[in-house]
């Protein structure tokens, strides 16, 4: 079908754009380029796995625009909280790509391929990203795709999915490809104080997210979720950049079905977890915003931001770059895929994904795999 401007429709309190295939229903706002809902259809049955914020209705006082839409996946330019300027630069949380108005540029369909294109043009650092958000026939996937061209100099970047869990207590296992070192966030991000809530050891080291080092001592297991329900932790991965591509990971058996993320380890660096689960009781979030954890494929300094994310800090002394270093005369191109994939009860966690043809296997600690069809030449090429 030729190219066609969707009419606007306004979703969970935000003016957007439909697209859609034979699996996939999707929705973009037009503000913040963020996406949620995302419908997937498995079997007989539709899956919508994002968070949407619990506020998305409600008339706000002054906050960031970013948080007033806040749900399923966005991408940010520069990533994190940019509370500190650099080089004269003040750009707001999780940059201009998460809080003000993309352009639409087209919706075409041809071949069993829906491709949405949006852009915008950055002000505080000039430059331009389009975004391409692509889905295709048979396949229950999103395939993300941004394109950062004219920009110069030092920058931390980042997707930023966010998953809502069942209301029981351990109901997902979350487990990523293999990853060199893990972090907790190193400042105290929430503070009792400020009535904000957190239990892991700041700053602490760690090789398995069974295993991350608490506050009060001990180790907590990160991987089984919802669970420390009050609270809120942060923690950061670096990939291994030798891997063809890396993945995370949330299987929910109880509901049938895994959520998973493929990228490019040499473009997106390190994975943030964020688990949101009532931590924090001042406005908007009042202890509501429960059962939520960020899947994050970043390079980038946790969500510090620029300027944090320029200079040297506890990931680059570990060999991990934190910023990309962009070029005006030489694009960048950004690729991941949200996916989903049909599974039996007894497929309990994500142990690997292995190529295949036509798509993906992804195997199971208990031995069980399960075929998704997927083109991973999108993050490989």
């Amino acid at each position: 079908m030729p190219a066609s401007r969707p009419a606007l429709k306004t979703v969970a309190g935000q003016p957007g754009w439909s697209f859609a295939s034979n699996r996939v229903r999707a929705f973009l706002t037009r503000t913040g380029g963020q996406l949620a809902p995302v419908v997937f259809k498995l079997g007989r049955r539709s899956v919508q796995p994002f968070s949407i914020t619990p506020w998305a209705n409600e008339q706000l006082p002054a906050i960031p625009t970013m948080l007033r839409i806040a749900r399923g996946d966005f991408f940010c330019v520069p990533f994190g909280g940019n509370a500190t300027p650099f080089r004269g630069e003040r750009h707001p949380a999780h940059g201009e790509t998460a809080n003000r108005v993309w352009k639409f540029e087209s919706l075409d369909r041809a071949a069993g391929t829906t491709t949405l294109h949006t852009s915008i043009r950055t002000r505080t650092r000039r430059g331009r990203v389009d975004k391409r958000l692509i889905l295709r026939d048979g396949h229950t996937a999103v395939y993300c795709e941004h394109v950062l061209s004219g920009f110069s100099g030092p920058m931390p970047i980042g997707t930023h999915p966010m998953l809502l869990f069942p209301d029981q207590p351990g109901a997902g296992c979350i487990s990523t490809s293999a990853f060199k070192r893990g972090f907790v966030v190193p400042t105290a991000w929430e503070r009792p104080e400020a009535k904000g809530y957190s239990l892991l050891k700041l700053g602490a080291e760690f090789s398995s997210l069974q295993r991350v080092p608490a506050t009060a001592g001990g180790t907590i297991d990160l991987t089984r979720y919802p669970a420390r329900r009050g609270y809120e932790e942060l923690v950061e991965l670096i990939s291994d950049a030798r891997l063809p591509f890396a993945w995370s990971a949330v299987t929910l058996s109880g509901e049938g079905y895994v959520f998973f993320v493929l990228k490019n380890p040499r473009v997106l660096r390190q994975t943030v977890l964020w688990f949101s689960n009532g931590g924090r009781h001042y406005p908007p979030w009042n202890g509501r915003h429960v059962n939520v954890v960020g899947v994050e494929e970043v390079t980038s300094y946790f969500h510090l931001g620029l300027a944090e994310s320029a200079k040297p800090n506890q990931l680059t002394r570990a060999g991990a770059p934190t910023a990309l270093m962009l070029r005006p005369d030489r694009p960048l191109r950004v690729a991941h895929i949200l996916a989903l994939a049909a599974i039996p009860r007894d497929f309990d966690a994500v142990k690997s994904i292995v190529p295949a043809k036509g798509g993906v296997t992804l195997v199971a600690r208990s031995g069980r795999r399960v075929f998704a069809p997927l083109d991973l030449d999108f993050v490989q090429g």
